[in-house]
This record gives structure tokens, sequence and C-alpha cells, in this order.
């Protein structure tokens, strides 16, 4: 026996009712919310083989609004259609998990609800992460690599060389209190290799066999130099008579 009286159901199914044929208008004049029109149509294109992905963004993303809408009215109905036949087969107003009849008050709210407020399912964030990230290095998303023993180009590297061009900081807002200078504003002030374990591969090369190496004269070998780290006998092409290789 249902713990809710006859008004009461009647009351609620006659929510049911008029929510049931107001999802259903939905799906009819709102051209189930764009999904009827092909993307061609919406953007002139034959294809989209030549545009960059950017350039389809807006109906990208409008095409997925419109399908969250799409089962969002479309769960909600099926809902309500269940609770309509739990209704005709004398089972509604009972939580599907625990078998205890759901207050009216309730149902009330949420007429087409199957659960009472403890056995309602939950919506919890996960924290999990793909399986994927265990064996990826460096981890997904992750720019700077210097507490790593990573030597090649990374995200740190690529804003030195974007910096080198200038910034709008200033030295007053420099995160050491020792900057006097624009020209040690720059992160860790050229201490870092760029992507190189040693100096001089900066400028030392071969070619594709190894079998011949070449010394680019560029300035970080003008400035090996001159640290005297090294003589300009590393290059076999310099010539030794040349004043600015000693």
């Amino acid at each position: 026996m249902s713990h809710l009286t006859q008004e009461q159901i009647k009351q609620l199914q006659q929510k049911l009712m008029e929510r049931k044929v107001e999802l259903e208008r939905r799906f009819i004049y709102n051209d189930q919310h764009g999904l009827g029109e092909s993307e061609r149509d919406q953007t002139g294109e034959l294809s989209h083989i030549d545009n960059h992905p950017g350039d389809l963004a807006t109906e990208l993303y409008e095409r997925e609004k419109d399908l969250a809408l799409q089962d969002r009215v479309d769960l909600e109905l099926q809902r309500v259609i269940f609770s309509l036949e739990n209704i005709h087969h004398g089972r509604y107003g009972v939580c599907t998990i625990c078998g205890q009849p759901i207050p009216y008050e309730r149902l009330e709210a949420v007429p087409d609800t199957q659960y009472c407020i403890k056995d309602t399912p939950r919506e919890h964030l996960s924290f999990q992460r793909p399986v994927e990230e265990e064996v990826m290095a460096p981890p997904f998303g992750k720019s700077s690599m210097d507490e790593h023993d990573y030597a090649a180009f990374d995200g740190e590297d690529a804003w030195q060389i974007v910096e080198s061009w200038g910034t709008s900081n200033t030295p007053a807002m420099a995160e050491n209190n020792d900057v006097d200078s624009y020209d040690e504003m720059a992160i860790e002030n050229g201490d870092d290799l760029g992507g190189f374990v040693e100096a001089y591969e900066n400028f030392v090369a071969t070619n594709i066999d190894g079998s011949e190496v070449f010394v680019v004269r560029s300035p970080q070998y003008q400035d090996y130099l001159s640290r005297g780290e090294g003589s300009y006998l590393l290059d076999p092409h310099a010539d030794p008579e040349d004043d600015t290789q000693s």
C-alpha cells in the first residue's frame, strides 16, 4: 500500500504530465537544438579539410552544447515517463535503492525522482589520472624540467628566447632584490645553456655520418673563447694566424 494519498498521487501525476508535454514540445519547436542542420549549412563550407581547427571553434562549441542540451532533455523525459509508468503500476514514490518510501515533500519538489535523499547519486570529482602519464616524460602539461636530469629544449628555454626581446617588467619588479639593470632581468640571467649539457654544444656540429666536424662561429663561440674555456684549435678550419680566434 502506498504511503501517498490518492489526492497526492493525482497532483504529482498532473505535474508529471505537464512536464512531459513541455519536454516533448521542446523537441518539436527547437528543431532538436539545431542538430538537424549540418555543419556545412551552418558554415557555408563544402569541406573542413582546408580549414584550421580554430576556424571552426565556434561551430564545434555550439554543436557540443546542442548535444549536451539534447541529452539533458532526453534524460529528464525518460525519468518522467518512468515515473508515470510507476504510478500506473502502483510502484511510484519508492526509492529504487533502499526500497523506502520517498517523502511527499521531496516528490512535490522533484516529481520524477527515483531516490530518497540518502541514496541520491552524488557527483564526485575524480582525481584519477590516465595510466599513460605514469610512463610519459615529461608529465603532461609540464614545460620546465629544471628539477629533472633533462637537457633538451623545454618550456623555460622557449620563454628565455622570447624574453630576450624584452618584456614589460622593470628591475623594480624583479624577484631578485639585487637586480639593477634590464640586462639582469632574464630568467637565470643567461646561465642556462638552453638545452645543451656543455657550452660548446652550442656551436660544434658534424655531418650526417660524423666524419667531419664543423664549428659555427656564433656569439656563443666567441663568448666561449673570451672566457678562456676554449681555443681556436677546436675549429679544424680556423686560421691560427687569425687574432680573433686567439
